[in-house]
């Protein structure tokens, strides 16, 4: 019972109740944006290394709810998708001023306006040579590949039988080195997972079902490639203060076989001072040093933030070899 209390707690401050109505004002649609430093001294020591950190505000209405981000190579500059059916692109300097902002609906197969159920993206990669990007869209359960202008639709495809619940389903994807793409459930069944051979939004095989154990750290709220060809989960667990605690952890894809069960390593956590709904991250590597960014969905609640994040990851695990991984804990 104190279970089911903490949910509904935690489920009344995260959003409206099921049957309130609500009086939605005009929408802004002007497409600009402000980056607020946050005052967080940059850390020196730990794995998970604070360096910098910005409240992103917008006076459009559609901007915010972000459930995945990707950044562009040698650039700040960022795309974010949100899980109301909105991307937004943006440019941020190393002042933290904001430009070339782009708020737009993501496109649909009709192409008439997404209802959330239709839309609800949580997941996302870019191909940096193509500029394409792949998204998971929740409830629906389907990955689209869209092209580069975020425009048009050009390959959509369902997830596999058993479908995953349909506000349980594809929270974290991620394209390894390889060309396979690896995609974590939020809770769907034992927290399934699939690893897909090729394109996952194009017809081909089946993808390869096997499972995630969180060890207690909560849901994956996303993913990201390292350049070891690791990957990198954000957790995101629950609580009272602070409402989010969100735990970094690396999983070798090399565990991953049909049905196994995969376990990661837990590598540190976002401070409790900067505690938020973290859902989107990306990993990159600047000058020999490897860096991730994480950006939060606010939910579209005003007691929270859209804050994005920069740390340096620093003195990472080593990978293991076949015969270590026998040993480990």
């Amino acid at each position: 019972m104190r279970r089911l209390l903490t949910a509904a707690l935690i489920f009344a401050a995260l959003g409206p109740m099921p049957g309130t109505v609500m009086r939605a004002p005009e929408p802004d649609l002007t497409e600009s944006a402000a980056a607020r430093p946050l005052a967080f001294a940059p850390e020196a020591a730990g794995t998970l290394r604070f360096v910098r950190g910005w409240h992103l505000v917008s006076p459009h209405s559609r901007f915010g709810g972000f459930s995945a981000l990707a950044r562009e190579a040698g650039a700040d500059r960022f795309q974010l998708v949100g899980d109301n059916g909105y991307w937004t692109r943006l440019a941020l300097d190393s002042r933290g001023a904001v430009s070339d902002v782009r708020i737009r609906p993501l496109p649909t197969p009709d192409g008439r306006p997404a209802r959330k159920s239709m839309a609800d993206a949580e997941a996302m990669f870019v191909d940096r040579a193509s500029g394409k990007s792949w998204i998971a869209l929740e409830g629906i359960n389907e990955i689209w590949r869209l092209d580069a202008d975020l425009a048009a639709i050009e390959a959509r495809r369902k997830l596999p039988r058993p479908r995953w619940p349909g506000n349980l389903g594809p929270e974290a994807m991620v394209r390894l080195g390889d060309g396979r793409t690896v995609v974590f459930s939020e809770e769907a069944r034992r927290r399934e997972g699939l690893l897909y051979s090729g394109d996952p939004a194009a017809p081909g095989p089946p993808p390869l079902r096997f499972f995630y154990d969180s060890d207690g750290r909560g849901p994956v709220s996303d993913a990201a490639p390292l350049p070891d060809g690791r990957i990198l989960l954000v957790h995101r667990r629950l609580g009272f203060d602070p409402v989010f605690t969100t735990i970094l952890s690396i999983a070798d894809p090399a565990d991953i076989k049909a049905d196994a069960v995969v376990r990661s390593r837990t590598i540190g956590r976002v401070p409790p001072r900067l505690a938020e709904n973290y859902e989107g991250a990306a990993v990159s590597v600047e000058g020999g040093r490897t860096f991730l960014w994480l950006v939060a969905d606010n939910n579209f609640n005003v007691w929270q933030r859209s804050l994005l994040l920069q740390f340096e990851l620093v003195d990472l695990p080593p990978k293991k070899t076949p015969d270590s991984k026998k040993a480990a804990p």
